[in-house]
């Protein structure tokens, strides 16, 4: 996790959130009015988060004493205590709803991601995500990806070439494509190539890709398609895969299966936060 960038998303977050101030916490609380701000699971799941709970809450005021009760990429059970904050009662209800938003969110990635892992389990073959995130969560979606045991692909469009059927069309070919890339990037960048044929994963392995995706074929497409590819090309597959059918692709040989539902259609995970005044409950 880059704390850099986390501390300038949390900044905006909490902006957004807090604005001028927090008119009913400041209002009702006097400054120093303590209390205990526990998060506890409702339902069971693998945790992803601990950065954004402690850089967050000592954000907004660096006296609060964070303990968190499980680390990432551990699991938790239903009514477990997954982190407790104790400091001033304004500052943490300021930055509760921000702070459990994404730890919810995280948390729901992390088990996603973590349920397409032990379906692969016992094969070659490793989940990753899609660059399918929430447009601002990223990295906070990413990493909670490989919170879950899975792996990333790329980022962005700028860390890696992605050759798909538009930018084929407009180069004329495969072959052209990578080659006109090779000739204008270093040896550093990795260049994947999309292909939906067996004649299009042939002249890809010809051209020197470093990564061929076989894109929205059945199992038993790519099952050939991988026959086609030496064992120096890495191999995707990708399309249409959701945890309801991965187990169909188990046995189809390939290094890598890009899941875009690990982020893009997540349901956060139900996740409680309940304060507590020095002198009783709020």
């Amino acid at each position: 996790m880059n704390l850099l960038k986390l501390r300038q998303l949390l900044e905006q977050f909490f902006i957004e959130d807090i604005g001028e101030r927090d008119v009913t916490s400041d209002t009702l609380f006097p400054v120093e009015s303590q209390g205990t701000l526990t998060f506890l699971a409702k339902e069971a799941g693998i945790f992803s988060g601990g950065d954004v709970i402690k850089t967050g809450f000592t954000m907004l005021d660096s006296t609060i004493e964070i303990e968190l009760f499980v680390r990432d990429g551990e699991s938790f059970e239903v009514g477990q205590k997954l982190a407790q904050m104790t400091g001033s009662m304004a500052a943490l209800l300021k930055g509760e709803r921000v702070v459990l938003n994404l730890v919810q969110r995280m948390s729901a990635i992390a088990t996603e991601a973590n349920k397409a892992v032990q379906i692969l389990d016992g094969t070659k073959t490793k989940p990753c995500d899609t660059r399918k995130t929430t447009p601002g969560l990223r990295m906070l979606e990413k990493y909670a990806v490989r919170s879950g045991g899975a792996f990333n692909h790329r980022y962005g469009l700028y860390d890696a070439v992605m050759i798909k059927d538009n930018h084929i069309s407009f180069a004329g070919s495969i072959t052209k494509a990578v080659e006109i890339v090779k000739a204008k990037l270093g040896h550093t960048v990795k260049i994947e190539v999309e292909t939906e044929s067996k004649e299009q994963v042939i002249e890809a392995v010809q051209a020197g890709a470093d990564i061929i995706m076989f894109d929205n074929r059945t199992p038993e497409e790519i099952k050939q398609f991988v026959q086609l590819v030496p064992p120096h090309i890495v191999t995707e597959v990708s399309g249409g895969i959701t945890l309801d059918n991965l187990a169909l692709y188990r046995d189809c040989g390939v290094d890598m299966i890009s899941l875009g539902c690990l982020t893009h259609s997540v349901r956060a995970l139900d996740i409680s936060a309940k304060v507590r005044e020095r002198e009783g409950v709020y």
